[in-house]
C-alpha cells in the first residue's frame, strides 16, 4: 500500500475540489477496489481528493447521490486534486 503523510498534508491544504468551500478539508479515499481499497483498507493514498467535511460525508454516508453519482463526484474532484498540487507546486515530477 502506497502510504504518505507528506501528500495528504498538502490535500488538505487545498479548498474542496468539488464544491468550492475555501476551508480546512480532507482527504477523502476512493471507496472502490480498484484503487486499492479492500476489507478494513482504505485506498492508496495517491486516490485521494480534497474535499470539505460536508462533501466527504456525502461521499461516504450520504443517501442524496446514487453510487454512480458518488463515484462520478469522487472521480471529478480527484482530478482536480491532482491538478491543482501539481499547479500550486505541493506536488512536483522529478
Amino acid at each position: 500500500m502506497y502510504r504518505s503523510k507528506k501528500l495528504l498534508k498538502a490535500v488538505s491544504e487545498l479548498s474542496c475540489q468539488h464544491c468550492g468551500a475555501e476551508c480546512m478539508t480532507q482527504a477523502a479515499h476512493a471507496n472502490w477496489s480498484v484503487y486499492g481499497k479492500g476489507m478494513g483498507q482504505k485506498a492508496h493514498d495517491c486516490f485521494v481528493a480534497a474535499l470539505c467535511i460536508r462533501c466527504h460525508a456525502e461521499l461516504d454516508q450520504g443517501k442524496n447521490l446514487s453510487a454512480d453519482e458518488r463515484q462520478q463526484m469522487w472521480e471529478a474532484a480527484f482530478r482536480k486534486t491532482l491538478l491543482e498540487l501539481f499547479e500550486t507546486g505541493r506536488l512536483t515530477c522529478k
